[in-house]
C-alpha cells in the first residue's frame, strides 16, 4: 500500500482530505484574521424568522417531522416556485426538504447514479460536487469555465457527454465565479439533456442574489421540468446558513428515488427551523428586493476596494463571492497567496484552484466573500493595504 494513502479512508475518497474551507478558517482563527473566505454572513437573518423558530421550539415542535418535510414548508416552497418562476410543483409528491442543499446534492447523486455512470460538472465547482459524485460510485467529467468571463466552450461540453453520461450538474448563479448562466447557454444545455436523455441537477442556492440580468431556472425551459432536479437553500436565501435547510423540486418519480436515499442519511431536518422557514418563503416582495439591494451594495463596496488595491476584479453577476486576478500584484499561486494572507496581512480568502480538476486554470485567481457587514469589509480592505507588492505578472482583469 502506498505511503500516501490515508489509512481507513475508502479508495473512493482517497485524495479528498480536509476541505480548503476548514484549512482557511483555521488559519483565520489562529491569526485573528478578517474572514473574507468562507461564505457565511457575519449577521443574522430577519428577526421575524428567528422569532418563528423560537415560538416553534416553545410550542413543542421539537420531534421528528415527516421525512419529506414539514407540510407547511413544502407548501410554502411550492408557492415560491409558482410565484417567482411560474413553475408548478405538488408539495407532497414533488417537494422534499433536506439538511442543507449539500445533503440534497449528495442524496440526489446517491439515488440516481449507478457505479460507472458519468456526471458532467463545470469547473471551478463547489467542492462537495466531485466528492458526492465519487461516493455514488460515478465518474466526474469536467468542463472548464474559462476566465475572465467564465464562459464554457460548447464543443467541450458536447465532447464530455458519452454513452455513460447520466446527468449534468449545473450551478447558477455560480459559486465561486459569480457567473449567472445566460439563456443561450441554458438552452444549449437543455438541448443536450433532451438529445441524450440526461437528468439535469441544478444547484440554485443563490437564486435571489442576482445583480446583473436575471436567474432563469433550467426547469422553466421547454421539456426540462420532467428531467430536472432543482435544488436550493433557505439557509442561503434568508442568511441562516447554520440552520442547514435545503430542498429539491422534481417530478414524482425522481423525488421518490431521491427520498429513498434521503431517508437513510438524515431522515428529516430540524423541525422548528422548518416551521420558521415556512413563514420566510412567503415574505413580501419588499424583502426580496431589499435583499438584492443590500448585497449589491456589499458587492460594489468590496469590488471597488479590491480594484483600488490593484487586484484584477472579475465583478460577479450573482452570489456573494468575487473572484480576483492576483497577477497584477505579482502573485501567481493562489494557495501560496491565501496561506500567507492570514499571518502576514490579517485577512483570509479562498484559493479557487481547489475547485478545479485542472488547478492550473484557476491558480492566478482568489475568491473573496462579501456577505459581511460594512465594517468587516472595510477592515479587510484596510488590512490588505499591507499586502507586499511584487512586479506585475499580468494586467488587471475587469
Amino acid at each position: 500500500m502506498s505511503s500516501a494513502r490515508q489509512p481507513h479512508l475508502t479508495a473512493r475518497l482517497q485524495g479528498f482530505g480536509t476541505t480548503i474551507f476548514t484549512e482557511m478558517t483555521r488559519l483565520a482563527i489562529q491569526f485573528g484574521a478578517v474572514n473574507l473566505g468562507q461564505g457565511f454572513p457575519n449577521f443574522d437573518g430577519p428577526d421575524f424568522i428567528k422569532e418563528a423558530a423560537i415560538a416553534a421550539i416553545r410550542a413543542g415542535a421539537n420531534q421528528y417531522c415527516r421525512m419529506s418535510g414539514l407540510p407547511e414548508l413544502n407548501r410554502a416552497i411550492a408557492a415560491h416556485q409558482q410565484r417567482f418562476y411560474d413553475l408548478s410543483y405538488d408539495p407532497d409528491s414533488e417537494v422534499t426538504v433536506y439538511s442543507g442543499a449539500t445533503e440534497a446534492i449528495c442524496a440526489t447523486l446517491q439515488a440516481l447514479c449507478d457505479t460507472g455512470d458519468e456526471v458532467v460538472l463545470f469547473e471551478p465547482f463547489y467542492d462537495s460536487y466531485r466528492a458526492s459524485v465519487t461516493m455514488a460510485g460515478a465518474v466526474p467529467k469536467v468542463v472548464t469555465l474559462h476566465a475572465p468571463d467564465f464562459a464554457y466552450r460548447p464543443e467541450e461540453l458536447e465532447a464530455a457527454i458519452t454513452p455513460k453520461t447520466r446527468a449534468i450538474l449545473l450551478n447558477s448563479p455560480h459559486n465561486p465565479t459569480g457567473k449567472v448562466f445566460a439563456r443561450g447557454e441554458l438552452e444549449h444545455i437543455a438541448g443536450l439533456c433532451k438529445r441524450f436523455d440526461l437528468i439535469a441537477i441544478t444547484d440554485e442556492v443563490y437564486e435571489h442574489l442576482v445583480y446583473e440580468g436575471s436567474h432563469v431556472p433550467l426547469a422553466t425551459l421547454p421539456g426540462m421540468r420532467e428531467r430536472t432536479v432543482l435544488i436550493s437553500s433557505s439557509g442561503k436565501t434568508f442568511s441562516f446558513t447554520g440552520w442547514k435547510v435545503g430542498h429539491t423540486c422534481a417530478p414524482p418519480a425522481l423525488s421518490a428515488a431521491i427520498r429513498c436515499a434521503h431517508q437513510f442519511v438524515t431522515f428529516c431536518t430540524a423541525t422548528p427551523f422548518q416551521h420558521a422557514l415556512a413563514r420566510a418563503f412567503v415574505a413580501d416582495d419588499a424583502f426580496f428586493a431589499g435583499l438584492i439591494a443590500e448585497y449589491r451594495a456589499r458587492r460594489d463596496r468590496l469590488c471597488q476596494g479590491l480594484r483600488e488595491l490593484g487586484f484584477g476584479v472579475l465583478a460577479p453577476a450573482g452570489t456573494y463571492f468575487v473572484m480576483t486576478d492576483i497577477r497584477p500584484l505579482g502573485y501567481a499561486d493562489d494557495v501560496e497567496f491565501c496561506r500567507m494572507l492570514p499571518e502576514q496581512v490579517g485577512v483570509a480568502a479562498i484559493p479557487p484552484s481547489s475547485f478545479y480538476e485542472h488547478p492550473a486554470a484557476g491558480r492566478h485567481l482568489v475568491r473573496w466573500a462579501f456577505c459581511k457587514t460594512d465594517d468587516v469589509l472595510d477592515e479587510g480592505l484596510r488590512r490588505l493595504q499591507k499586502l507586499p507588492r511584487r512586479a506585475p505578472l499580468a494586467s488587471a482583469a475587469g
